[in-house]
């Protein structure tokens, strides 16, 4: 029987207490399209929900932000057939406060279009794929690819970026894991 007021267990569980604290689960809110507004796209832009959705990348977890006039525009939640379509009847979800947040609870493919009639027609509307991963988005219209994203303003402040694909994360997961079971041989060969 392992005798636990030996200071090496109370040493070990420290460090397995510091490994645990470490491992984060990050989501984000993201403002869709970057814009001011939730809106029909400029003629200068009319593809810009498909370009932004083409580079984000979306988990569980995350949230869709449409910010829009109450009294001038929506947000409704349709099928594949209704976004290619643009139907507007029987939505899956109805969202109208100007302020509404869409919560990533699943993997899978999301439809989102304006509930405006006239709107869908005009490209206010965007699609993402979530996988069942980290997740990854796209939009189904072909278009170039540009070299860079257009860049708009943003009313509250910078959008978080979601994490890059690098192991920067796991690194400092890695050693501690290391120097715990280290220190854990260490002290379990010394008591």
């Amino acid at each position: 029987m392992a005798n636990l007021r030996n200071p090496g267990y109370h040493f070990f569980f420290a460090f397995l207490f510091i490994l645990l604290v470490q491992i984060k689960v990050q989501s984000y809110q993201y403002k869709v399209g970057d814009l001011d507004a939730w809106g029909i796209p400029t003629s200068a832009n009319p593809q810009v929900y498909a370009k932004w959705s083409k580079y984000q990348s979306f988990k569980i977890g995350d949230s869709l932000f449409f910010l829009y006039p109450p009294s001038q525009d929506s947000v409704i939640q349709v099928t594949q057939q209704s976004y290619n379509s643009c139907n507007l009847k029987d939505p899956i979800l109805y969202m109208n406060n100007g302020n509404s947040l869409f919560n990533i609870t699943e993997p899978g493919e999301f439809f989102f279009t304006s509930g405006e009639p006239g709107h869908c027609e005009k490209k206010q509307k965007i699609y993402i794929h979530v996988l069942s991963g980290n997740g990854s988005a796209y939009a189904p219209s072909a278009f170039p690819d540009t070299a860079s994203s257009p860049s708009y303003p943003t009313v509250f402040g910078p959008i978080p970026q979601p994490p890059s694909s690098s192991p920067s994360l796991r690194f400092p997961l890695f050693v501690t894991a290391v120097i715990a079971s280290a220190t854990w041989a260490i002290f379990n060969g010394m008591m």
